[in-house]
């Protein structure tokens, strides 16, 4: 009977056999070692995620804890700044109503320890002044310190005459009280008079009774330096009406007489305002002593 020797071929011998078995054999190891490691590793990552979870409820028991401390120290504070805003305010009006009472006795006190808004005295009417200490004051319009602190008053503001308070001003704020450019320049005039650091000064010294004088010629050379791109002709014309605003400006302290004058064999007449030696203003004596 013949032999199917092509059935044989095709089945895997004994050796294949024991190899195949030995390399599975082999990956189950493997497999269990990796499983193995895995678990180990899994047990570990939930041993720390236990740890980090029990840490984690901690520290928020701990944020509650803090904040219910800081609510409870912002209502302590707040109740102790309100407290102390009450007594500050008591105070206050208590400290106000003694300046105010000491202003009517005619007390001089300092500007620095006065607030200037919450004095309740007659009219609102409270000023400022200079001593000569050099410290400004507070007191109520003429009155005179019985204590004489101080030293002497100086010249308040509200005393100056209108010229002298415009000459205090600097560019900006006289633009803004006045439009009128006569009245500006007349200030501009009278601070270049009184002023040695303005440099520009159109008056002369004067001489029998008169103080000071300034001539129409000077002003409107002096007119056109100090607004450039005024003509010969409108610079005339402010002349005229910068002296009439001096004299309205000085509460008529101020004088305009006519001289003849002479200049190049011709015969003229040239009007000067005058400052007289008995001309009363305010802060400045015939002596020219302050």
């Amino acid at each position: 009977m013949p032999t199917d020797t092509t059935a044989d071929s095709t089945q895997p011998t004994a050796d294949q056999l024991r190899d195949q078995f030995t390399t599975l054999q082999e990956r189950i190891a493997d497999l269990e070692t990796a499983l193995e490691n895995r678990d180990e590793r899994l047990e570990r990552l939930e041993a720390e995620l236990e740890e980090t979870t029990e840490e984690n409820a901690r520290l928020q028991a701990r944020v509650d804890e803090l904040e219910a401390e800081l609510e409870t120290c912002r209502t302590q504070t707040e109740a102790r700044l309100d407290a102390h805003e009450k007594k500050l305010d008591a105070n206050k009006d208590r400290v106000g109503e003694l300046q105010a009472r000491e202003l009517e006795k005619g007390a001089h006190l300092l500007a620095d320890h006065v607030d200037e808004n919450e004095i309740d005295v007659p009219d609102d009417r409270l000023e400022r002044i200079r001593k000569d200490d050099g410290q400004r004051y507070f007191r109520l319009p003429e009155s005179e310190d019985p204590l004489e602190r101080g030293g002497r008053v100086a010249l308040a503001y509200g005393d100056l005459l209108p010229i002298q308070q415009l000459a205090r001003m600097d560019e900006e704020m006289l633009r803004a009280t006045t439009s009128a450019l006569p009245s500006r320049l007349a200030a501009k005039l009278w601070k270049a008079r009184v002023d040695s650091t303005v440099g520009d000064n159109p008056w002369r010294k004067g001489s029998a009774g008169v103080r000071e004088y300034v001539s129409a010629g000077d002003l409107k050379h002096w007119i056109r330096r100090q607004e450039q791109g005024v003509s010969d002709s409108y610079a005339k014309k402010l002349v005229s009406r910068t002296i009439d605003a001096l004299l309205e400006l000085s509460k008529n302290r101020l004088a305009v007489k006519k001289k003849r004058q002479r200049k190049n064999g011709l015969e003229y007449t040239e009007r000067r305002v005058l400052l007289m030696d008995d001309a009363e203003i305010p802060g400045e004596f015939e002596s020219g002593d302050t």
